[in-house]
């Protein structure tokens, strides 16, 4: 995931996930690492994790529990106002990936 954040708020949205990764944990969503970039290039704004999951169905069915967790609507109530928008919509990019076979991390 690739959140977009608006200019200087990074570290706000960044505060938030610190806050929310223990129930990510809980929907078994076995967060790799979180990163943001330490100098001022283009992905100064920008905010990153990666989850590990077994499968496609496995990740979607973590999600949607994850969404619909009411806990969680505080999280997302706070980020939302933090995430830049194109076209009325969060500027976040969702990608699912799968390893190379060669990749040292499985």
């Amino acid at each position: 995931m690739v959140y977009h954040a608006k200019p200087g708020k990074t570290a706000d949205l960044e505060s938030i996930f610190r806050a929310v990764s223990p129930l990510q944990a809980k929907h078994d969503l076995n967060v790799v690492g979180y990163w943001v970039s330490n100098d001022g290039s283009a992905w100064k704004d920008a905010f990153i994790y990666l989850i590990a999951q077994p499968s496609l169905e496995g990740a979607k069915r973590n999600w949607d529990a994850l969404h619909t967790n009411p806990d969680f609507l505080p999280y997302r109530r706070a980020a939302a106002p933090l995430i830049e928008q194109v076209n009325g919509a969060y500027h976040v990019d969702e990608v699912f990936m799968r390893p190379a076979d060669y990749s040292a991390l499985k």
